[in-house]
């Protein structure tokens, strides 16, 4: 009976405050994964890992989303010939080839969903396909197809004429002659079996490749890759990388008689068929190369991070992302009005959204965030890839590194207990690191934490003024500390099998997210018990007035979104209507928005109240606190009373209390929990002789005291 009225009152809420507008893209931050290039006469259209088809008919000054019908927006090949657009698209949620015939603002499926399609050529009538599982042919603008070539992991194509080169595995170059009728292997000096890309340039067959394995230096003239070169159609190749600084080359382009090379460590370029390379990185703040084109005059990289383009042939590179929203998130927070996403870099809005800007100075390439926290006015960010931890005290207009005492560590949380600050390392399997003096010092607290990859913190106050400091790890349930991580505990088993990719709190709710949905303790994690969307990847939650917001991911059975539930887990409903990609890494609330970051979809943003009812956003919309504070009593000096205001950014237990000059305790203003919110209260000394007081504001591990004076 109990769950069929928390059923009734659930759907009466929502019905009370009904679904108005839905999501929508915030603008920017701009960028994504460029995984591929088409160009024709007027257009330039660019693919990306996760976020679909961008077009620009301006030469890349800006870029409109063009992937209307595209089931999956995972884009890894196009071919453009001024009429016909086509898709490779990858991934287990409806991959395969589709077709557009108004640039792209309408896709259809062509039927055809060969696996990992990573090459697309048009050339006349004939549109070539290459996959894993081999290369294809239509003649027919896809309505039909023919394999040409049966060849696992088919990474690379080059079509001149009825020349046709592919690059399959680690077997190296296959060469045909007559169309695909009959194939040779054509590796004759070709040292580097892996190759990444071919290009034709007039007569000659350039190829970038990987070796499988970095040999030393001194056993190779080029241990990680290079640029070979084939004058006789691959009868023979010769190497041809002096400059190019031993590095795997990912794609070559042909601008006239110039070659340009990308590579893992920026552009390079050489102007005598490959003998000699120059590197043109000028301009390039991400250097690892995905793919090249050239329109005309101008060089389009496209790089993990975005777009940069070129007018003088390399010498100098501007980024020209504006417009593509295919960004992933990786985190997300609020700092008062301010909004800060974590990518590989940090990217800020101070308009709810409206307009981003770069937020990184003294942050290095391939700076990936995972998590970002606030302690007082300072900004705390973690990176992966054992970069550490990163601190603004300036809203993010620089940052600086601050590792000592930390080792190895691949940041996967950041969590604030009144001054200490915590950090988890869930890769790297470091355990949890703590600092008391906002993080110029680290060290390590894992006792009893016996597992020590931790990919969530969160902190909710216990009583008595305690702070419970619980710990998601991977396949090791959720620990608990009572004494700022100096020892830690495994209260209850009942998510051992699961990682806790994050978890959140509110009185005495604490929920985690897992691979298979939400579980919920009301216990301190001495008992948990599923709470709904069981087979969703859960990646993040909030709890905003009793309401529990859930990201999901995609799975095999599910395309992720965004879920609410107004009863703790008993049900849940999708309220992620709006949104293109669902993908979701992360959550954070400011002011009256909720806001969701994404894998390869950038920022979405919605208004809180078209959700949850109003009475439950109030709390935002007013502005909880984000710190703990203690204000001067006023008036001071003061005959007999005076107003003593604190602020708790969260619930905790409170204890005010006056003492005198010997320390004695005259008067217990506060003692017990209170929710987060600003308080005042008075005190009444006319019964204290004149002279100096103290008050103590205890709440959480916060601790502060104060002088007043009483003048009678």
């Amino acid at each position: 009976m109990k769950r069929i009225f928390q059923l009734i009152f659930w759907m009466s809420a929502l019905s009370a405050h009904p679904l108005q507008a839905q999501w929508v893209q915030t603008i920017g931050p701009y960028g994504g994964n460029i995984s591929c290039f088409a160009v024709d006469s007027t257009s330039i259209f660019a693919g990306t890992a996760s976020g679909g088809v961008f077009l620009s008919t301006n030469d890349g000054q800006t870029w409109v989303s063009a992937e209307s019908g595209l089931i999956n927006t995972s884009t890894w090949a196009l071919a453009a010939d001024g009429v016909n657009l086509f898709a490779g698209t990858n991934g287990p949620y409806g991959g395969g080839l589709f077709a557009s015939t108004d640039n792209g603002a309408n896709w259809t499926a062509l039927g055809f969903e060969p696996y990992g399609v990573r090459r697309l050529v048009k050339s006349g009538s004939n549109l070539y396909a290459a996959a894993f599982g081999g290369l294809f042919l239509s003649t027919n603008g896809g309505a039909n197809w023919d394999t040409l070539l049966t060849k696992s992991n088919i990474t690379a194509l080059a079509v001149n004429n009825s020349n046709l080169f592919v690059a399959a595995g680690y077997d190296g170059v296959y060469r045909s002659t007559n169309k695909g009728l009959s194939w040779t292997l054509s590796d004759s000096g070709l040292t580097d079996n892996i190759v990444n890309t071919l290009v034709i340039s007039g007569t000659n067959l350039f190829v970038g490749t990987t070796l499988p394995v970095p040999v030393p230096v001194d056993q190779a003239p080029h241990p990680y890759g290079g640029v070979f070169l084939s004058t006789n159609n691959g009868e023979n190749w010769m190497a041809v990388d002096s400059g190019l600084q031993n590095t795997p080359v990912t794609v070559l382009a042909v601008k006239g008689a110039d070659v340009f090379a990308g590579t893992s460590r920026g552009v390079f370029l050489s102007t005598n068929n490959g003998t000699t390379w120059a590197q043109m990185n000028n301009g390039l703040t991400d250097t690892n190369i995905n793919v090249l084109a050239v329109k005309g005059t101008k060089l389009f990289a496209g790089t993990g991070t975005g777009i940069f383009l070129s007018t003088n042939n390399g010498a100098s590179w501007t980024a020209a992302s504006t417009g593509i929203t295919g960004t992933s998130i990786s985190a997300l927070g609020g700092f008062g009005s301010n909004i800060f996403a974590g990518e590989n870099g940090i990217q800020l809005s101070t308009d709810s959204g409206n307009s981003w800007l770069t937020a990184d100075s003294g942050i290095g390439p391939y700076s990936y965030v995972d998590a970002l926290a606030q302690s007082g006015t300072d900004l705390f960010a973690g990176m992966r890839f054992q970069h550490g931890i990163l601190r603004s005290t300036n809203n993010g207009t620089s940052w600086s590194l601050l590792d000592s005492g930390l080792t190895n560590l691949y940041i996967t949380c950041l969590t604030v207990s009144g001054s200490n600050l915590f950090v988890g390392d869930g890769q790297s399997g470091n355990g949890v690191f703590l600092s008391t003096n906002n993080g110029a010092n680290w060290t390590a607290v894992d006792s009893g934490l016996t597992n020590t990859s931790v990919y969530s913190l969160a902190v909710i106050p216990g009583e008595a003024g305690a702070a419970n400091v619980f710990a998601g790890t991977q396949n090791g349930g959720v620990f608990l500390s009572t004494n700022n991580g100096k020892s830690w505990t495994l209260p209850g088993t009942g998510l051992s099998n699961e990682i806790v990719f994050a978890l959140a709190g509110e009185g005495t709710r604490l929920f985690a997210a897992t691979g298979e949905g939400v579980y919920l303790s009301t216990d301190n994690g001495k008992s948990w018990e599923a709470a709904g969307l069981t087979n969703n990847n859960v990646s993040s939650l909030i709890v905003i007035g009793g309401y529990v917001f859930a990201g999901t991911v995609y799975t095999g059975v599910s395309n992720g979104g965004i879920f609410l539930s107004g009863n703790n887990g008993a049900n849940w409903k999708a309220v992620d209507t709006g949104m293109t990609n669902t993908n979701i890494s992360s959550l954070a609330v400011i002011g009256s928005n909720l806001f969701a970051g994404t894998y390869g979809g950038g920022v979405w943003k919605r208004y809180l109240n078209e959700m949850i009812p109003d009475d439950a956003v109030k709390a935002t919309k007013s502005g909880i606190p984000t710190i703990f504070t203690l204000s001067q009593n006023y008036p001071n000096p003061f005959n007999p009373t005076t107003t003593i205001s604190f602020a708790l950014p969260t619930r905790s237990y409170v204890s005010l209390k006056i003492f005198d000059v010997l320390g004695r305790e005259v008067s217990t203003i506060v003692s017990g929990v209170l929710p987060a919110g600003s308080y005042s209260r008075q005190w009444n000394a006319a019964d204290m002789p004149s002279g100096v007081y103290f008050y103590q504001l205890r709440a959480g591990t916060f601790n502060e005291t104060k002088k007043l004076l009483l003048v009678k």
